[in-house]
């Protein structure tokens, strides 16, 4: 294939298309995932990623992102940032140096600013009503995956991999709380020698294993993508339930350097692909102990 990309969840179906779109007319790939992406950060109906997206238990929108290169392992990632557009743009910005590649809080809004990127406020006046009726009840759990989670990107142009993400976390997380999404080798991995890999879910969880860069290491050792991802997820999944009675909600992207494609999970879980041979394509997995079953959506 000349390039391919995955993406999670049905709300990134669309931004899949952009980026398919753009790959056909040979644009960068670093862009042409970004704009994926931003589609979703931009769409107020998505309340974990970006404009729109679940305020932390103080009534703020803090944003994670992390994009990674897989020719050179360099990376960016920002966690914790309040008032701009996009976290995934600005954590590409912080991609090409040799230190300071992580920021967190006032230090990634301070980066943000110095370097033009578009401002924003992301709590709309439904995500603050929202939270609003959540601090009335001051009952509900957290959980990973109310409303949908972390929007994640892999791509693949001629050989070259990249893997990107975004989100702004828990609703009603603890302030400065940052989950796996900013952090490689947990919420996403690249390396074009061998593919990558990215996460969705209970960010928590997700750490305890190291998932995407453990798919990635799969994959090197001679597994396919589907097996890698099989394997990265059901590991950690049986090893969580054995030592602490139980597994929360996990799913995993993966994609080698030829392009194909591969899903764990332990829930249900939907993802886009599109590549050089085929147009944007929604499918849905669902976990059994043989592994993900995969069907179109």
């Amino acid at each position: 294939m000349e390039w391919a990309v995955i993406t999670t969840w049905e709300m990134s179906l669309k931004g899949c298309g952009i980026t398919a779109e753009a790959l056909r007319h040979q644009e960068n790939l670093d862009e042409a995932v970004m704009k994926g992406i931003n589609d979703v950060e931009d769409n107020p109906e998505y309340h974990s990623v970006g404009f729109g997206g679940g305020p932390d238990r103080e009534g703020h929108v803090r944003c994670d992102g992390g994009f990674m290169d897989g020719d050179t392992l360099h990376f960016g990632a920002v966690g914790s940032m309040e008032g701009f557009r996009s976290a995934v743009r600005v954590a590409h910005g912080l991609v090409k140096g040799d230190a300071n590649n992580f920021l967190v809080g006032p230090g990634a809004e301070k980066f943000a600013a110095e370097h033009g990127f578009e401002r924003r406020d992301n709590l709309t006046e439904e995500s603050k009503k929202s939270w609003e009726e959540e601090v009335e009840k001051r009952k509900k759990p957290l959980s990973a995956y109310d409303g949908h989670d972390t929007v994640c990107f892999l791509g693949m142009q001629n050989g070259r991999c990249v893997a990107a993400t975004s989100t702004s976390g828990l609703f009603m997380k603890e302030p400065g709380r940052v989950g796996d999404t900013p952090l490689p080798g947990n919420g996403f991995y690249a390396d074009s020698e061998i593919g990558a890999a990215a996460g969705t879910g209970m960010g928590e969880e997700i750490m305890k294993g190291a998932l995407s860069f453990a798919a990635v290491l799969y994959m090197k050792q001679g597994y396919t993508a589907q097996e890698a991802a099989d394997k990265a997820v059901m590991t950690l999944d049986q090893s969580l339930k054995k030592r602490n009675g139980y597994a929360q909600p996990m799913s995993l992207i993966v994609m080698d350097k030829e392009g194909n494609f591969g899903v764990g999970t332990n829930i249900e879980f939907t993802f886009c692909t599109a590549s050089s041979q085929s147009g944007p394509t929604l499918y849905k997995a669902m976990p059994s102990e043989e592994g993900a079953v995969i069907t179109k959506a």
